[in-house]
């Protein structure tokens, strides 16, 4: 099958459709598939483009609309109005996975009237809920070959935030958390992962609640040395004050042997199934509960760590990649009966 994968993000820029993108790419070409990447983000150095199948990036109207005429499908790694304008004449089979929500007004709209023309996948039962049509739940996958435990590393550590330093994640919630905690005496360390333009008003809170001593700002960190830094740690906190779709990290910590705690919001419940503990949204006292509740109970993390590998399981790459290979089968037939007849 030739696939024309199209993905408005892709490396060398970070983030959680960059990583999936990636990820299903090399399984489609993995599997056999001829795949071409278009997205619309900038090369470093175009020729050090070392993924197996070609990527183009910024095309033209006419080399734009040359991929679609080529392609046996068309699928969008989150749906883009300005790669999907050659389906108007173009009769293609086309895909689209929804990572994020689509607004109401604007562009959005339009976004979701033109989806009655796509198959549809919902990376979350959340995010299906909030699509105006009918959609397949296909769950992200997590880079497997990265993301593992390492028995060598000694598990010392408490608590990990991963994630951009803004005010959206919730750091600001963990920290108040972590306050309430030690004012009854509990004083687990924290690691904060990440990036961001909340990082001095972060670090302002932490010396507020009395927590200097306690709290690590290790600015961002990627590769083997996340990895490693995971593996040193007991649990994993998303506390999003916004609806994630899913969360790619919750699933990246639990692979490392992190127990999840997340916000019960969006995507994330489903993303760490039965293995994480759930705290109401926005909430420091509910989750200073939950952290105290696991942070005293070894036993706990243990039978929640046991459930990991079967939900790890749906989630490793290959697995995912033959699911959407399902659907791209099942949206090329009518195209196929047609031309038979």
């Amino acid at each position: 099958m030739k696939i024309l994968f199209c993905s408005v993000p892709f490396r060398p820029s970070v983030g959680g459709i960059e990583t999936v993108s990636a990820v299903l790419a090399e399984q489609f070409h993995q599997q056999g598939h001829e795949v071409t990447l278009v997205t619309h983000t900038a090369g470093i150095d175009i020729s050090a483009d070392e993924e197996p199948y070609l990527v183009v990036r910024n095309p033209g109207a006419a080399r734009l609309w040359a991929l679609v005429l080529a392609a046996d499908l068309v699928f969008h790694n989150n749906i883009s109005l300005r790669m999907a304008w050659p389906l108007l004449v173009l009769r293609r089979p086309w895909v689209v996975a929804h990572h994020m929500w689509i607004p109401r007004q604007g562009a959005g709209r339009v976004k979701r009237a033109v989806l009655r023309w796509a198959t549809n996948i919902a990376v979350s039962g959340a995010m299906a809920a909030d699509l105006p049509l009918a959609s397949q739940v296909l769950p992200n996958p997590y880079r497997d070959t990265l993301f593992r435990l390492l028995p060598a590393v000694g598990r010392e550590r408490d608590i990990v935030f991963l994630g951009r330093l803004v005010g959206d994640k919730g750091v600001g919630v963990l920290l108040d958390a972590l306050g309430r905690l030690a004012g009854a005496g509990l004083r687990p360390q924290l690691t904060v992962v990440g990036e961001g333009p909340e990082a001095d008003a972060l670090q302002a809170q932490a010396r507020q609640h009395g927590l200097a001593n306690q709290v690590n700002f290790v600015g961002g960190r990627s590769g083997e040395a996340l990895v490693n830094l995971l593996n040193a740690h007991r649990l994993i906190v998303v506390p999003s004050t916004w609806e994630e779709p899913f969360g790619l990290v919750a699933l990246e910590g639990l692979a490392c042997g992190c127990v999840p705690v997340v916000a019960r919001s969006g995507g994330l419940p489903e993303a760490v199934g039965p293995c994480g503990v759930l705290f109401d949204k926005g909430n420091a006292t509910s989750l200073a509960r939950v952290l105290k509740s696991l942070l005293r109970s070894p036993e706990k993390r243990q039978r929640l760590l046991a459930l990991a590998p079967e939900h790890l399981a749906r989630h490793r790459p290959p697995a995912v990649a033959a699911a959407y290979i399902r659907v791209f089968t099942d949206a090329c037939q009518p195209r196929r009966a047609a031309l038979a007849a």
